[in-house]
């Protein structure tokens, strides 16, 4: 447990959402990917290392469970119970924030052009 640095805001709340998670990243497939080689959820653990994606060691953040909520502003996000959070890593945090994003835009109808509006 050494290895495991907690953030600088809110630590118990983060402390809550990590010991509920195990220490892992709790995404099922919201970034993307399958994570089929580790049961079907990241095996990224807190403090671990990893070997692709610049390396390093491994800081899970404490986001909203729900990919849909990972648009909230930060001071929504973080009013949050600690049940709608769930552990991420980096990398699957940004790619089912990317995914999220990219819905909002595909479901948003195009909006005139003003300007050449006739």
């Amino acid at each position: 447990m050494s290895a495991r640095i907690p953030p600088l805001a809110d630590l118990g709340k983060w402390q809550a959402v990590i010991a509920a998670a195990a220490g892992r990243c709790q995404c099922r497939g919201a970034c993307g990917k399958s994570h089929a080689k580790d049961g079907d959820r990241c095996g990224r653990e807190h403090g671990g290392y990893q070997q692709h994606h610049g390396g390093g060691t491994v800081r899970l953040l404490a986001a909203p469970a729900d990919p849909a909520n990972l648009l909230l502003p930060p001071h929504r996000a973080v009013a949050l119970p600690k049940q709608a959070l769930a552990a991420w890593c980096p990398t699957c945090h940004d790619a089912a924030l990317a995914a999220a994003r990219k819905a909002v835009r595909a479901a948003a109808p195009a909006a005139p052009d003003a300007l050449f509006d006739l």
